[in-house]
């Protein structure tokens, strides 16, 4: 019993010690604190954390704000959303190729996200760096801007709705789509609902307000055909008068269809309004590899039948839920 005590005794002094001893080094070794040392481990700590954010951005999820009423109101303008960044795959980096991207395509209806085809570039340097500074501020800075300085839009929120093979063709805003392997057209409407998908999708210009724009457009067709549009018929300047009032057409793509339509009728050898007309008679097809997206609020929203079919390699997430405002927090991996 007396050699047990003993060997509690020198365990216990042993380690008393040894910590007397290390304190008295870590005080002897004291690192006097400085301003220049808190500002370097400040700045240490902010690089890591934006390191860290610009990570998850890139290969994992990336929070993003609905910046225009495109897609009102599945999801309105300022919304909060996530978005995933591998379930297409994974870009090495913003805009490259992708990996892991086998079988790993775009359903149909999916809220996708994608680079815009008409983002006008300010340079490499410039570009970079205000996607670092968006993404490693969780979207809250975008420093990127347009001329009137609205947020330039790099990607773009649609809902994947023209798949390869398809065509699908406009008339007063409303859409057709003519399947695969198909020889006509059905309505969207029925398309849709023949596959249970959802109803997002919809139209906010009066039916009634069609002929004006078509009229409208006409005449601009006159214009840019040289010709005075005082010779324009009389029904032509009375169906304007229905939209006369207003500063920009209200179906912008029907406006030009009409446009179009005129100038082809007015010189049928002009290779390019010839083209032109075509294209919007007969729809735009869905090449292999490729998605036509459009928005829900379809009479707002700049999409698929402006820029065409996008390239599923410049698809770079799909909108899962909306985390803000909170009171319309809601799961959108299946809208």
């Amino acid at each position: 019993m007396d050699s047990f005590l003993n060997f509690l005794e020198r365990t216990t002094i042993r380690i008393l010690t040894h910590r007397k001893a290390l304190k008295a080094y870590e005080k002897a070794h004291t690192v006097k604190r400085t301003f220049l040392g808190e500002l370097r481990g400040w700045v240490d700590a902010l690089v890591f954390a934006v390191f860290a954010v610009l990570l998850i951005n890139q290969y994992i999820f990336q929070l993003f704000v609905i910046p225009t009423p495109s897609m009102v109101a599945t999801l309105n303008v300022s919304d909060r959303v996530f978005v995933s960044k591998t379930i297409y795959g994974i870009e090495i980096y913003p805009g490259g190729p992708k990996i892991l991207s086998k079988n790993r395509q775009v359903q149909r209806d999916n809220i996708i996200t994608f680079y815009n085809p008409e983002y006008k570039s300010k340079g490499p340097v410039f570009d970079i760096l205000s996607q670092i500074i968006y993404m490693g501020t969780f979207s809250l800075v975008n420093i990127d801007r347009n001329e009137d300085g609205t947020p330039a839009e790099r990607l773009y929120v649609k809902r994947a709705i023209g798949f390869p093979g398809e065509v699908i063709r406009f008339s007063e805003g409303n859409a057709s789509i003519r399947p695969a392997g198909s020889d006509s057209f059905v309505k969207e409407e029925t398309f849709r609902s023949s596959l249970s998908l959802a109803d997002g999708p919809h139209r906010s210009v009066d039916s009634s307000l069609y002929p004006g724009i078509k009229a409208w457009g006409a005449l601009f067709g006159y214009q840019k055909a040289g010709i005075d549009i005082n010779s324009a018929p009389s029904y032509l300047k009375s169906q304007y008068a229905l939209v006369q009032g207003d500063k920009y057409p209200d179906d912008f793509y029907q406006f030009s269809a009409s446009s179009s339509r005129t100038q082809h009728l007015f010189d049928p050898s002009n290779f390019q309004t010839r083209s032109e007309n075509a294209s919007y008679e007969r729809g735009i097809y869905i090449a292999k590899g490729m998605i036509l997206p459009f928005g829900d609020n379809r009479d707002n929203s700049r999409d698929g039948r402006y820029f065409g079919p996008v390239s599923q390699t410049k698809i770079n997430g799909s909108v899962r839920s909306r985390f803000w405002p909170l009171n319309r927090i809601t799961y959108l991996g299946n809208k």
